[in-house]
């Protein structure tokens, strides 16, 4: 059985090669206990405020709702797990998946000992804050945005330290709807990357931390937040950093850190702070900052991206890689 639904959005009439205005049919997804709506625009949902639509978008009530779902969608058709939208760029003609989003079944933070287990859900600074009242040290989170099953993916790091150097296990649902259980040993680390299969969601997350005095881990993260004010357009939508750094490193936060393979300053010595295409800016303020500076569109941005790019490369032939991900089509 299929449902029939009339598409008047441009990007998906251009997906499925229409013209007209018409009846197209659309595979019958299952029925889950969570939240399932079609045409979900996704520009609501990343921090740029930029995109097209997706063809579905699902919300588990919990665990085993994501695990029934996954097990009896067709292998044939895409799904995208996105967290909060925060280091995401979607293409203006939007995506042919189900994007998944977990929700607050998925945010819970667990304290036992010195492990603490976060939700896939979970803000990065929640967690932070959270361990911080209990003693733990994962203070280099707290700066960090998005959420806990984001920065697995990307190992995520700040102040030298990196999601990889306190990482115990994670929990993740496998596009077939199996549950597994990865431990250190399970996955390879990288600056920025971490081998996670593709397609797999994931839901919880361990980490072993130092213990510290809670008043002084929290002093130490007010300083940090001070010094993001200070030096990022936290008041301007953006993505966070746009590029990884050619350094192959974070931000160490010491007074002693090189900047010369640092992707702002490779930006900024090619003349690029503040740049602007259409809608999208270079911050001036920190230029690896992409930034919607004026109802910018998504190929305004990743224009403007790639734009830098090139030029970074003609000024100093090293070639920026992308920190944000980008998803999605273009409209042409």
């Amino acid at each position: 059985m299929q449902q029939t639904y009339l598409l008047f959005n441009a990007s998906l009439r251009q997906v499925f090669n229409i013209l007209t205005e018409k009846e197209v049919f659309l595979p019958e997804l299952p029925k889950p206990r969570g939240k399932l709506i079609s045409d979900r625009d996704m520009s609501s949902l990343t921090w740029l405020r930029v995109g097209g639509r997706a063809d579905y978008f699902f919300q588990p009530a919990d665990k085993q709702d994501l695990q029934e779902f996954l097990s009896a969608l067709s292998l044939e058709i895409s799904i995208f797990p996105m967290g909060v939208g925060s280091n995401l760029i979607v293409r203006d003609g939007g995506l042919r998946a189900v994007v998944i989003r977990l929700g607050r079944f998925f945010n819970h933070i667990l304290i036992e000992g010195n492990r603490v287990t976060a939700g896939a859900a979970a803000l990065d600074a929640h967690v932070a804050k959270k361990a911080a009242d209990s003693g733990l040290d994962l203070t280099f989170l707290r700066t960090i945005p998005g959420s806990i099953g984001g920065a697995l993916r990307m190992n995520a790091g700040c102040y030298g330290s990196y999601v990889a150097d306190y990482f115990t296990s994670a929990r993740l649902i496998k596009r077939t709807g199996e549950e597994v259980t990865l431990f250190k040993d399970d996955l390879v680390f990288g600056y920025r990357q971490s081998n996670i299969p593709e397609g797999a969601v994931i839901t919880e997350v361990v980490f072993e931390a130092n213990y510290g005095d809670p008043k002084a881990l929290h002093q130490r993260m007010d300083g940090q937040i001070q010094k993001r004010d200070e030096t990022q357009p936290v008041k301007e939508l953006s993505a966070g950093s746009t590029f990884q750094n050619p350094s192959g490193f974070s931000s160490t936060g010491r007074a002693d850190d090189v900047h010369d393979f640092k992707a702002w300053k490779l930006i900024d010595d090619a003349g690029l702070r503040g740049a602007r295409l259409g809608g999208a800016q270079m911050s001036e303020k920190h230029p690896n900052f992409l930034i919607n500076a004026d109802n910018a569109t998504a190929a305004d941005l990743e224009g403007l991206g790639e734009l830098i790019r090139k030029r970074v490369f003609k000024h100093s032939q090293i070639e920026l890689v992308w920190e944000i991900m980008r998803v999605g089509e273009p409209v042409t």
